[in-house]
């Protein structure tokens, strides 16, 4: 009214600072922990790559273990497989017998060369190659050779047994340099005691009374070279199919009488290797040592 109190004018409030809400906080929270986890995967170049999700089918890029002799001591050996233009995941020195890693399992090693087996070829790309500590022959490709300590054995036993069970390798699928590659290599050579792998249940072993059966027919008549040839194919060596009696059917019977026969390994066709050759490719043929300790058919 007039001639009254004046009223001061109404100051505005301020304005508060406006509070997210709990589902805002929660999804920019859960942003930025994915952001954070996405750069910890970062990928080559700081590539950012989601690992979330795994897909059910796949396996181990290993498929092989190939056993090796080195052909000399541990220095030699050492400094050929970490210098040079060849190299195996694995050294197996024999006093004391000590394991060596010398190339990742996951990168390739240069061990095998030109190879073959069970139709696969270039087996640098999918198997674990062991070099075992040995000396191998003196002389010519018959010997003598030198033996295995069974301590060392006992080493590339254990390692063969954590490789085979981390990568799931079949057991017909730990093999030697010669098995694949017979026209140019011997090792891990007649001396290597294959039978106590089989009878650490690693690889398959043709059964004793099924070959002790099938000899009888075989010292009565031999079948021809074709028929060799046809059995080693099946087993998994790599050879030429046509009915003669070359070099390379001769390294590979040579090759597969060392493990199996290595009394005699002189690449000749009897009767013994050729009754071995029946059983082995006949299902049933061969056994494996299973979980209880008991032998068991092995099936390809």
């Amino acid at each position: 009214m007039p001639g009254g109190p004046r009223h001061a004018p109404a100051l505005p409030l301020p304005r508060l600072p406006s509070v997210p809400s709990l589902a805002n906080r929660a999804r920019r929270l859960g942003a930025a922990l994915l952001a954070l986890a996405m750069t910890a995967c970062a990928g080559p170049g700081g590539l950012a790559i989601d690992r979330r999700y795994s897909a059910a089918s796949q396996d181990s890029r290993v498929q092989f273990i190939v056993l090796h002799y080195t052909d000399g001591e541990l220095g030699p050996s050492l400094d050929i497989l970490t210098r040079g233009p060849v190299s195996s995941h694995y050294l197996v020195d024999r006093d004391p017998p000590t394991i060596y890693q010398l190339v990742d399992e996951t990168r390739r090693a240069y061990h095998a060369g030109a190879s073959s087996w069970e139709g696969v070829t270039a087996l640098n790309a999918s198997s674990i190659g062991i070099e075992i500590v040995n000396d191998g022959y003196q002389g010519d490709r018959f010997g003598p050779y030198q033996p295995y300590p069974p301590a060392q054995i006992d080493a590339v036993i254990a390692l063969v047994r954590d490789i085979a069970q981390r990568h799931g390798v079949r057991p017909n699928r730990i093999v030697g340099h010669s098995d694949i590659a017979p026209t140019r290599k011997q090792d891990p050579g007649p001396m290597f005691p294959w039978r106590r792998l089989a009878d650490a249940g690693l690889v398959p072993w043709p059964d004793e009374a099924q070959v002790a059966a099938e000899r009888p027919r075989f010292e009565a008549a031999l079948p021809p070279t074709g028929w060799f040839q046809e059995r080693l194919a099946r087993h998994g060596f790599a050879l030429p199919q046509d009915g003669l009696f070359d070099e390379a059917t001769r390294d590979a019977l040579s090759a597969f009488q060392m493990k199996y026969r290595p009394a005699r390994y002189d690449g000749q066709p009897d009767a013994e290797t050729a009754a071995l050759l029946e059983v082995v490719n006949r299902p049933g043929g061969l056994w494996i040592l299973g979980g209880d300790g008991r032998r068991e058919p092995f099936l390809r």
